[in-house]
């Protein structure tokens, strides 16, 4: 086979999943957001089974829903037969994904559901199925072909589960108002919790202080910077404590080049007034957007009108935000 061949599998691949995808939206009816009010209202958990690549699916379908605040769980089809039901409570929603619902263990576990009067979700292409007709909700998943020249592997009807599977996640997340917030609780290890959770608070006060007045000397300034190792440093004013300006090396080395004489210079002659700030309170990812909007490498931290600290680009770095 050649390469240009190759590439066109490929391609003729993903146009039939799209179009079963496209396909799909149309087959959504009303039934879809009552089903979502019925799972949202429900005490119990929302239980995900089927067998196959199907089960695989629901695998998946089961994780997008408990990290978008729905409680949920995999129930494989053929275990489930074989003493697992018990898993399932007397208030929870089970949902059986078969593409055509006449799986041999569906069929038996169908009836077993119905029979200790939980609800029964099919999500099925055929909707003449065996299961289609013992569910009291259809999630109707058409796929007139699947990917492979054979239309025997589950291709285009996996793609069009999943997407099913994410439509329903993201109603329930929907009507549930699940927020940023809510998402971090969910999900706070890692760079992805980090982002929204982490706050300038926690960072800051890993570093120096770096902070000299409107009239200390060039020596002093230098050596501020320096020994603070932030490349900055605040400059207050002397009565009061308040912030007045800041001053980084970049300032430092403009001073250099520009200068005829280094004698009498004083903070006040250097520093940049207005520095950009930032609240402890504020998250992380916020404060790392600021900076890269004005392309500065260090921002204050700055709270009823008294200097708390900075960070640097190096603590999002170090914490794996960027």
């Amino acid at each position: 086979m050649e390469d240009h061949q190759i590439l066109k599998v490929a391609k003729d691949t993903i146009a039939i999943e799209a179009k079963t995808i496209e396909s799909l939206s149309m087959a959504l009816d009303d039934s879809f957001p009552a089903l979502v009010r019925k799972i949202y209202q429900s005490p119990g958990r929302l239980v995900v089974s089927g067998i196959g690549k199907s089960a695989i699916v629901a695998q998946k379908i089961v994780a997008t829903l408990n990290s978008t605040g729905t409680p949920s769980l995999f129930l494989h089809a053929a275990d489930a037969i074989h003493g697992d039901l018990g898993m399932v409570g007397e208030k929870d929603i089970v949902v059986c994904i078969s593409k055509s619902g006449e799986t041999s263990e569906i069929k038996v576990l169908a009836p077993l559901v119905k029979s200790r009067s939980n609800v029964l979700v099919a999500m099925t292409s055929n909707k003449n199925s065996y299961l289609a007709q013992q569910s009291d909700f259809l999630l109707h998943t058409p796929v007139s072909q699947e990917a492979d020249p054979n239309n025997l592997a589950p291709t285009a009807s996996t793609t069009a589960q999943m997407a099913m599977g994410d439509a329903l996640a993201m109603g329930l997340l929907a009507l549930r108002g699940f927020s940023a917030a809510d998402f971090a609780r969910y999900h706070p290890g890692g760079a992805l919790g980090k982002q929204l959770y982490l706050r300038v608070d926690d960072l800051y006060k890993n570093n120096a202080k770096p902070m000299v007045y409107e009239d200390s000397p060039l020596t002093e300034i230098i050596l501020e910077i320096s020994s603070k190792r932030l490349g900055m440093t605040a400059v207050l004013q002397k009565e009061s404590d308040q912030l007045v300006g800041v001053i980084t090396d970049g300032d430092l080395r403009r001073m250099l080049s520009s200068a005829t004489t280094m004698e009498g210079i004083q903070a006040r002659d250097i520093m940049t007034v207005n520095p950009k700030v930032t609240g402890p309170d504020t998250l992380a990812m916020k404060a790392f957007n600021l900076m890269k909007e004005h392309s500065i490498t260090q921002l204050i931290v700055h709270e009823d009108n008294k200097y708390l600290g900075a960070v640097h680009l190096h603590d999002f770095l170090r914490e794996g935000l960027i």
